[in-house]
This record gives structure tokens, sequence and C-alpha cells, in this order.
């Protein structure tokens, strides 16, 4: 008997907590940038399990680097240390720019526990207030969600830790306006990621860095969907506007959780003994898995890969009149769509082999594995007018 997507839709009801709705497919096996789903049908994957499979699937560096170090040392605890973890602690600030004693990085298993700990980290300050913007996204557990603008999010689990401000994304009068000699830190994501990946205007980030010198306060980036070569660089950030905390996660281990706190300068000593802690952060699985992702980014070329490949995405996503606006940089991608048909164009392109996400009523959302092929590119963007036709058959491409 031939087991399908629907029995194992139904078996997942029965036995899953219903915390996502229904799965749109059963994935059994992933090669690349593609993968297959329990009937043996075919896609390929541009959102990379949400900006997380940096390498697609089964890349051979990531297998052989889990393989190896679970055969070697699978786990310590936190009362001792292993070269994979000090390696990448080291790795992580070379590539914001530091060196080693010029900041120091705690290790978590995801984003959301990068963000509760530098949210922990701001309160050492001796101040509580955070600002943070409009459109956020920051993770589900309590911390994380008390700095994450959406309501739907947040109302259910009310009171959540206060003394959070929310201002517009990109408005730097607003963010100066809001900001004061009470404020811990100022919390942004260098690009929106869950709002649709949308890029603030140029020298946002220079102004939030600059009223918070003013005040004292810290500037805390997020770059957990941004980061770890997405965009074409190692980090969305300019090199130039230098944060206080980075938090990490998602495409760091390619697939494999892993995620980091990193505390720049001064901000890296504030958390001391007893202050916080881990059982698997810095696992020496997850740190092996993490160094063989950046190693491979490197080797393969796969930042300039990622900025010319985007380019190629954004013009081609753009030249149908049905898109109003095409946003984003390397890999990461957001459009608007003329109408509120977002979730029709990602079940159409499902139809048609291409795993989209629509991240708002009229936004779509692409996040590929850095590995994407220009073929691959090529395919979904041929298929793109088919998609809309069947989304958005009365579409005129005339604003809505």
């Amino acid at each position: 008997m031939t087991t399908t997507d629907a029995d194992y839709g139904s078996r997942y009801a029965a036995s899953v907590m219903n915390t996502f709705g229904p799965p749109k497919l059963v994935l059994v096996r992933g090669e690349g940038a593609h993968v297959w789903d329990v009937d043996g049908r075919e896609y390929v994957d541009l959102l990379g399990g949400i900006a997380v499979n940096a390498l697609g699937h089964g890349h051979p560096a990531l297998v052989e680097a889990v393989t190896t170090q679970l055969g070697t040392l699978g786990h310590i605890s936190n009362f001792f240390t292993s070269r994979p973890q000090v390696e990448l602690a080291e790795r992580l600030l070379e590539l914001l720019g530091g060196q080693p004693g010029d900041g120091k990085v705690f290790f978590t298993n995801s984003g959301t526990e990068a963000n509760e700990a530098a949210f922990k980290l701001t309160r050492r300050t001796g101040r509580t207030e955070i600002v943070v913007a409009e459109g956020s996204f920051h993770g589900r557990t309590m911390g994380s969600l008390a700095l994450t603008s959406k309501e739907a999010y947040r109302t259910p689990f009310e009171p959540l830790p206060g003394d959070v401000t929310f201002v517009p994304y990109g408005d730097a009068d607003a963010l100066a306006a809001a900001v004061t000699d009470r404020t811990a830190a100022v919390l942004l994501e260098p690009i929106q990621g869950e709002a649709g990946v949308v890029v603030p205007p140029e020298g946002y980030l220079a102004a939030a860095r600059a009223v918070a010198d003013e005040h004292g306060a810290l500037l805390w980036l997020d770059e957990v969907q941004s980061g770890m070569g997405r965009t074409g660089r190692w980090f969305a950030h300019d090199p130039a506007v230098r944060p206080d905390i980075v938090t990490v996660a998602k495409g760091l281990g390619g697939g494999f959780p892993i995620g980091a706190c990193i505390g720049l300068g001064d901000a890296g000593t504030l958390l001391e003994p007893g202050n916080h802690g881990t059982t698997f952060g810095g696992n020496p699985v997850a740190c092996a898995a993490a160094l063989a992702v950046i190693r491979t980014i490197e080797e393969e070329g796969l930042l300039e890969h990622a900025t010319v490949l985007g380019q190629k995405l954004r013009d081609g996503l753009a030249a149908d009149p049905r898109v109003a606006e095409v946003r984003g940089e390397g890999l990461f991608v957001g459009l608007d769509l003329v109408a509120d048909v977002s979730a029709e164009v990602a079940a159409a392109a499902l139809r048609a082999g291409f795993i989209v996400n629509n991240a708002t009523p009229r936004r779509i959302r692409l996040a590929p594995p850095l590995v994407l092929s220009q073929d691959d590119a090529s395919a979904f963007l041929a298929a793109w007018p088919g998609i809309l036709d069947e989304a958005m058959p009365d579409a005129s491409g005339e604003q809505a």
C-alpha cells in the first residue's frame, strides 16, 4: 500500500500540536535547491527553510562535517569547550570586522534564543527600555515576542515583558524622537524578513547608530534572516555602521540548529557567569556544521553568486506589470503584487513546482539556497507569468 501526502497529513493532525496549521507538503528528500514529496513530486525550493538552508539540501561538505564531528565528539555540556566552538566564535568575530578580544559570542540553538540572550544582555546596562521597529519579527519565546510588533502574535500571551516602544521602520526622525537616556538598546533588522523583505532608506542604520550613541544606548541588529551571506555579503548592515550586538541563526548552520548572540566591544562583557546559560548552545556538532557552511560559502564563491543571481531574479520578477515593486539584496527577495492574492500566487507556484512564501496578503518572499543554479532561476522566471495568470487572471497590471 502506497503512503501519500494525505495519509501523513491526517497523521500529522492527529499527533502534532496545531501551531502551524496543515502542512502544505510532506517532504522526504532534498538535493541542492530541489526537494521531493512523499508522492515523488519534485519542487525547486525558493524558500530554503525560511533562509536556513544556505547550502541547499544534502551538501557534501555539511554532511561530512556533521558526520565526522558526531562520530568524534557529540555533546559535552557547557562545563567544557571544544575546538569547533572556539574556532566558530573567532570566525564570527572576524566576519564582523573584529578580532578575538574585541567581542564575545554566546551560542544558542535558534534565532529566538539568540535574541533572548541579547535581551537579557541589554538589561545589564541598568536600563530597561528597548526601541523596536514596526513590522519587526524577533521570535516567539516570551522575551523575543515582546520585541515583535505583530499584534496577532503578541495578544494571546500578554502581559509580555514591558518597556518596549515601537516606531515606524525606516523613519529616522521617529526613531530619534523615541530614543531617550532611558533607552537600553535600539533593535532593528537591517532588512525586515517576515514583513516581506523590506529594505530601509539609505543612511537609516547610520542614523540609528548616531542616536544610540547620543543617548548612550546599544545598537542591536537582528541578522537572523539577513545574515550569513543571504544578501551577497556576510551581513546585511553596512560595515561602516558598527553595532554593539548582532544576533544570527538560520543560515549559520545550513539546516543544523544553531544561533549566536555576538557582543562587540564592551557589550561582549556584559553577561557574566550565572547570568545566562544553555544546555545545547555551542554543541560541537552544531559548531562544526556552521564552520563548514562558512568555509563552503567562501570556497564556492557563493557571496558573488548570490549577488549576481539575486539581481537576475529581481529584474525578471519586476518585468511583469502585475508586480508593483521588487525589493531586496542578494538572494533575499521580496515583491509586492498589485492585488491581495499572495496566497493564491504561492499555491499556484507550488502546483507549478516552485516553493515560495506569501509573507503578507500582497507580498511574496524568496530566500532560496545560496547554491540555487542559474537554470533553476531561469525556469522559475519562465514559469512566473503563467503562475500569475493562474492566480490572478483578471488583474490588469494597474495598482489596486
